[in-house]
């Protein structure tokens, strides 16, 4: 099973609270909604639509679980595809507080997350990340992120939660797409490769 990780990010790598003011308040954060000014690019939805359209399951950390769940659980939409996916496709929730999950067709992973997420990626199909800081940057650190996919908006948020800060574990990428919208926001696909350093020799004028 394929294992991605799909975020929103600012230029300086922040991933939280980027739909509204009051999305992620903890640790102080006062910048929320950072995303919304570009949300008039139609294509970034079409983007979103189209990771969606590749998952097979959702694996989510608590916290965005229970951002996620009173909004969209309520969107009974057929057509919407975002909300379609997260209320119909099987979610596995990351959390050693939660027993008994309300939200459709969602199962608490048992145990160390860690090997219980290897165990389901030893099935079929794509298994997709939707923000989840914590969780994303564990499974970064532990190497078992098959593919990352960014939506990288023109803007400078300053502070907040980032997909990689200090500490991470160093990775190189392969590129296997990026594209510029109309906005000016990246995307880009991503695949984790070994780090590596090289001399650059010497540089006259550098």
């Amino acid at each position: 099973m394929t294992l991605s990780v799909n975020i929103f990010l600012s230029l300086d790598g922040v991933m939280q609270g980027p739909g509204s003011p009051d999305e992620d308040l903890s640790g102080g954060f006062d910048r929320g909604g950072w995303l919304a000014p570009y949300l008039h690019d139609l294509t970034v939805g079409q983007i979103v639509n189209s990771w969606l359209a590749r998952a097979d399951s959702l694996l989510l950390g608590r916290y965005t679980y229970d951002m996620m769940q009173p909004f969209w659980e309520l969107v009974t939409d057929p057509d919407d595809p975002v909300a379609y996916a997260l209320n119909h496709l099987p979610k596995y929730l990351v959390s050693s507080t939660v027993e008994n999950p309300t939200w459709h067709n969602t199962r608490v992973l048992p145990g160390d997350p860690l090997n219980a997420i290897e165990e389901l990626k030893r099935g079929r199909g794509e298994i997709q990340v939707h923000g989840s800081h914590r969780l994303a940057r564990s499974l970064h650190d532990a190497g078992m992120v098959d593919e990352f996919r960014l939506l990288v908006f023109p803007v400078v948020v300053g502070t907040g939660k980032r997909l990689f800060d200090a500490g991470s574990v160093p990775s190189g990428f392969q590129v296997l797409e990026s594209e510029t919208l109309a906005s000016g926001t990246f995307h880009l696909r991503l695949r984790p490769i070994p780090f590596g350093t090289a001399d650059m020799g010497p540089r006259i004028g550098l």
